[in-house]
């Protein structure tokens, strides 16, 4: 990738929207294998090579300065992230009007960082109206659905409205499961989030099954791809926790996942 911004820095100039796509696509790299130091001054450039060749209400300065934002985020500058959020909505509701499914991104987008900065009040109708464009744009049983609805239960939970949240998440799991198959890691993720509810709710029985389901989803992850699934410890930690407060002991426990690991 290296090489080829340089050709392409000698063939077109430094300026050129070729450039700034070699940019960009470097700096997704880098920020994949969590070089943010290196990736954030590429993003700001495309950010400004896009200014200065489209101008700066283009949808391709919007997309830039989202990337930008997301980094910055990742990097916990949540302050310097909040206002290219704010613009890119405002830059993509110009371009292709309120009830486009990239509106609806950056409505969401906005939401997590106004979560993550406990705002959640000004953040919970930012996420229905992400959640109903995308119902309207891309149909109810779409898997950008599914994500949307996940965040939305995500924060109901967190304002301990968990009987709101509950119906949120099951429709979620049944989404994704109709999406991916029932095997998943993204199934095992809406597992994990509804089993943790139900045991917030007194429903261990339940919640223990979903856990399970969940742990052997990542355990067929591992099997299939040679490395343990990065949920593999959470899920394995919360069903321990759920075991032994349903009553189990600590040997019962060992023994259901020998029996897992051992199929």
């Amino acid at each position: 990738m290296h090489r080829a911004l340089a050709i392409d820095e000698h063939s077109y100039g430094t300026e050129h929207s070729r450039i700034a796509i070699d940019l960009n696509n470097l700096a997704q790299v880098l920020q994949a294998t969590n070089r943010l130091a290196e990736a954030e001054p590429l993003m700001a450039r495309v950010v400004t090579i896009f200014e200065k060749v489209y101008g700066e209400n283009h949808p391709d300065v919007a997309i830039a300065l989202n990337n930008l934002a997301q980094l910055l985020q990742a990097t916990n500058r949540l302050a310097e992230a909040e206002p290219l959020m704010r613009r890119a909505l405002a830059l993509d509701e110009q371009s292709y009007g309120t009830e486009h499914p990239n509106v609806a991104r950056d409505f969401n987008n906005l939401a997590l960082l106004l979560q993550a900065t406990n705002r959640l009040a000004e953040a919970e109708p930012l996420m229905r109206r992400a959640l109903d464009i995308w119902e309207q744009s891309l149909g109810a049983a779409h898997t950008q659905v599914a994500t949307g609805l996940n965040n939305l239960a995500q924060l109901l939970q967190a304002t301990n409205r968990l009987e709101e949240a509950e119906p949120l998440m099951r429709r979620t799991l049944a989404i994704d499961e109709q999406s991916y198959g029932p095997e998943h890691p993204e199934v095992a993720i809406d597992a994990l989030n509804l089993a943790v509810l139900l045991r917030d709710t007194d429903r261990l029985s339940e919640a223990v099954s979903l856990m399970y389901r969940a742990i052997s989803i990542y355990h067929l992850f591992s099997k299939q791809n040679g490395y343990e699934h990065p949920h593999w410890n959470k899920a394995v930690g919360h069903y321990r926790c759920m075991m032994t407060a349903s009553g189990r002991s600590e040997t019962d426990v060992d023994a259901a996942l020998q029996d897992l690991i051992g199929e």
